[in-house]
Formats: C-alpha cells, sequence, structure tokens
C-alpha cells in the first residue's frame, strides 16, 4: 500500500503560480499531478519561466491535460524545440481521475492547476484543486477580509 500525501506538498521550486485561482474560486481539494514534459520544456522552467494564469485541466476519457499553459520555448534549444501552448498530459492515478470525475460531473466543479513547482526529487509537478466558482459578492467579501487583514497587520506593528 502506497504511503499517503502530506497535508501540504514538498515544494521545492515554485515556478508559476495561479495566484488569481484563490481569490476566483473557492478551493474545495488539492491534488498533486505529475507533468508529461519534453526535454526544453523542463530546461525553460527549471530557468523560472512559464505561466499557468490563463490554464485549466480537462478530462478526456481516462486521461487528464492541462491546457493553455504557457512553457516559453527554451532560449538555447534548436530546430526541436517544443510548442509553447501545447496540451500537457498530466499524470494521476485511475482513483483521482475518477474522484475529479465525479466531482466534475456531480457537483459542477471546475479542476484549476495552482501552482508548477519541483519537488525534492527534482520532479515537475502540478499543484490541482478542485474548485467552486465565486460569484461577484463573494469576490467582493474576500476583498474587504484582505483589506481588513491588512489592516489588522498595520494596527498591531504601529500599536
Amino acid at each position: 500500500m502506497a504511503k499517503p500525501r502530506p497535508a501540504e506538498f514538498d515544494k521545492q521550486k515554485v515556478v508559476a503560480e495561479n495566484r488569481r485561482a484563490r481569490f476566483d474560486y473557492f478551493i474545495e481539494d488539492k491534488f498533486e499531478a505529475g507533468l508529461a514534459l519534453v526535454g526544453t520544456e523542463v530546461k525553460a522552467l527549471r530557468q523560472g519561466e512559464g505561466s499557468i494564469a490563463e490554464s485549466y485541466a480537462t478530462i478526456d476519457g481516462e486521461e487528464v491535460w492541462l491546457i493553455n499553459s504557457h512553457i516559453p520555448e527554451y532560449s538555447h534549444g534548436n530546430r526541436l524545440n517544443h510548442e509553447t501552448r501545447r496540451a500537457r498530459k498530466l499524470l494521476l492515478t485511475k482513483r483521482e481521475i475518477n474522484k475529479l470525475h465525479g466531482a466534475i460531473n456531480r457537483q459542477g466543479l471546475t479542476v484549476v492547476p495552482l501552482s508548477i513547482y519541483f519537488n525534492a526529487r527534482g520532479k515537475a509537478k502540478v499543484e490541482l484543486a478542485l474548485a467552486k466558482g465565486k460569484k461577484a459578492h463573494d469576490k467582493r467579501e474576500t476583498i474587504k477580509e484582505r483589506d481588513w487583514k491588512r489592516e489588522q497587520g498595520r494596527l498591531l506593528r504601529h500599536g
């Protein structure tokens, strides 16, 4: 039996982060997925380049794909460089794929990538979240909460 994953994944080097996702969605559950990459994509990510701001994950049959993520061409690559916005396969267990599929179909949730990072073993990973979209009033409430916490911090420092 496989050992359970830690509550928060061992993030060594975060390459790309989708900060907007936490503002636009309520995060229900998190998953860690491997990322099927070609060599020049890994090298570009190791240089700290990449963006998942407008990306999302979709389930196609028994496979999960990361759509619209941007990994720029590797600067020292040759004519065999990769496509910058190609669909990239996410590596999940069958059980995790079934859980995602069920949540999307039954509860109407969305699969959103939160970050791309390299773990302690040097493997590229994606942190995925099952998320529910926020309405406009929820977003306003989030802004109020964030501003209040910032103000509290200021008052405590200067108090």
